[in-house]
């Protein structure tokens, strides 16, 4: 199994994410590849998590979505001043797509930095 069979099997990935994994990846060896996808998809976020996560910032508290995406100091801002006003929460509804990719990016580097630490 190629290394692009191996990462289409992480399931709702998006195009912009596909082109950058394989760009993390090229340097990983193919027999070390499927733990890195282990690793990797353990930690992302899906897209449709952090819309969720918005979705709730709305109806109940503010900034779950924030501590979702680890950015804990935002947070904390959002719960205690309601979503910035729900300014904030409205941006982070429309931009859910770039949180999750933000995201997903650092879960990359830390797990290809995980798997060279391994071998």
């Amino acid at each position: 199994m190629n290394t692009n069979d191996l990462i289409m099997m992480i399931p709702a990935i998006e195009p912009d994410e596909l082109m950058f994994l394989q760009q993390v990846t090229k340097e990983i060896p193919a027999d070390k590849m499927q733990q890195f996808i282990s690793l990797y998809n353990g930690r992302r976020k899906k897209p449709g998590d952090i819309l969720i996560g918005c979705i709730i910032g709305f109806i109940a508290v503010g900034g779950v979505q924030r501590f979702m995406v680890g950015q804990i100091g935002l947070g904390i801002l959002y719960l205690f001043t309601g979503g910035l006003c729900l300014i904030g929460t409205i941006v982070d509804t429309i931009n859910y797509k770039r949180l999750a990719f933000e995201y997903n990016q650092k879960a990359a580097f830390e797990s290809a930095a995980m798997l060279k630490a391994l071998y």
